[in-house]
């Protein structure tokens, strides 16, 4: 009896130690989608609730403007440091310059943001795309602020048209781009747009939530 209860004591410490805890960001309902915080860049996306078997998504529309999505929520990066992704392109923007000032658009992404200072001028941020032209891995400064990292996480050039589910560790990709040990997030944001080329994208997002692993 002894033994058994020993093995009984392991086996429920295995478990529970193997659990993930997890924090989901966004619901994609109808009322979530009236509190989110609504960024104009120029005109705006057309935004469209949906569900499939894996459950409720958003669909992104842009041709020439652009606008995000945003909600404000403190996350623990020492707890759940890990964030998961899952986002689709069905139109994507091959052939324009990522990383510049007239080709800075992306079918999605994804910013988690990090307070500063005073003023959302000062946040850092690290901006996930789904890049229709670089490679998963790299990385470059925004070339309109300093203070975001665009970083590639998912790409046209090997996924368009389906479903794909990334991760990444926020808090060891803003010691790696901003030098800073964190702690926290403040807020978590998504967006496509295409004003700087004046292209078309169709983007969808769908489980977007941070892990422990």
């Amino acid at each position: 009896m002894k033994i058994f209860i020993q093995i009984l004591i392991f086996t429920l410490f295995v478990i529970n130690s193997s659990k993930s805890e997890t924090l989901k960001v966004f619901e994609f309902t109808n009322e979530e989608f009236d509190q989110l915080k609504k960024r104009k860049v120029k005109g705006e996306t057309t935004w469209t609730l949906g569900s499939n078997e894996s459950g409720n998504f958003i669909k992104g529309e842009a041709e020439g403007v652009g606008s995000g999505l945003g909600k404000e929520v403190l996350i623990d990066l020492n707890k759940t440091p890990i964030i998961n992704i899952t986002w689709k392109i069905e139109k994507d923007l091959s052939g324009i310059n990522e990383n510049s000032k007239k080709g800075h658009d992306f079918a999605a992404r994804v910013f988690v943001v990090k307070k500063t200072g005073s003023t959302a001028l000062s946040n850092r941020a690290v901006n996930y795309v789904f890049s229709s032209n670089n490679e998963i891995g790299k990385y470059w400064r925004s070339p309109y602020t300093k203070k975001s990292i665009d970083y590639v996480l998912s790409t046209t050039k090997q996924n368009l048209n389906e479903w794909v589910t990334v991760k990444a560790n926020v808090k060891e990709h803003f010691k790696l781009l901003h030098d800073l040990d964190v702690n926290e997030l403040n807020g978590v944001a998504i967006m496509t747009d295409t004003d700087n080329s004046k292209l078309k994208a169709i983007s969808y997002y769908q489980n977007i939530y941070f892990s422990s692993q």
